[in-house]
């Protein structure tokens, strides 16, 4: 489990591609390196790996198929920065909010609006379906950051970045046309799909009333 409050970000110091399956190894902070195991979870853009190799800085994460379909990890190339954040314990704060590290899709940067103090970042998803749990002033993870979402379209919405959004984490660099990561809110999600069920079934009974008064 992840807050969505970023601790650093990584560069990936080394790739070694293999059929359908992925290693790659990433510079970690200092400051997040105590108590590391193999075994451990971290994130990478949002997306939860395992640790599998351990030699200083130097960490070693493997990916495979589904990971690389799913995500933009897949497009990493030697010398690129992810954001991570170490799985959280008990007795953390939770500033964002909580986040499994499962991505759901990824979406494209397709407007960029900058102002004096910040910046309103425009995306449009991969998967439309998705967009029913995007709502107006709802969470969603974005590269591994809990944020707040702005305005909602059919098929795009915004977010907002403050200046020490886009100093700590990889979104400062972004450009028109890079691909994100997305995680969905699953109490949102799970909200959506019960009020769906609900009313399908709702539908289905008065459809079948209908039907007997017919007779």
């Amino acid at each position: 489990m992840f807050t969505g409050i970023v601790q650093g970000t990584a560069k990936i110091v080394s790739i070694e591609e293999k059929e359908l399956f992925r290693t790659h190894v990433a510079e970690l902070p200092e400051e997040l390196l105590p108590g590391l195991a193999l075994g451990a979870s971290v994130a990478h853009n949002g997306c939860c790996l395992t640790v599998t190799a351990i030699e200083g800085n130097r960490v070693s994460f493997d990916l495979i198929k589904e990971t690389l379909r799913v995500t933009n990890l897949g497009d990493l190339q030697e010398g690129d920065i992810v954001n991570i954040e170490r799985a959280a314990k008990f007795s953390d704060e939770i500033g964002g909010h909580l986040m499994s590290g499962h991505i759901m899709t990824t979406a494209e940067i397709c407007k960029i609006i900058q102002s004096e103090n910040n910046r309103e970042v425009w995306f449009k998803i991969q998967d439309p379906e998705q967009m029913k749990y995007i709502l107006h002033k709802g969470f969603v993870g974005i590269d591994g950051i809990s944020l707040t979402v702005g305005d909602v379209t059919k098929s795009k919405f915004c977010v907002y970045l403050i200046p020490e959004t886009l100093e700590r984490t990889t979104l400062g660099a972004k450009k028109l046309g890079h691909r994100v990561n997305i995680e969905i809110d699953p109490h949102t999600q799970a909200i959506v799909d019960t009020v769906e069920r609900v009313l399908a079934q709702r539908e289905a009974a008065a459809a079948a009333a209908l039907g007997n008064d017919a007779e």
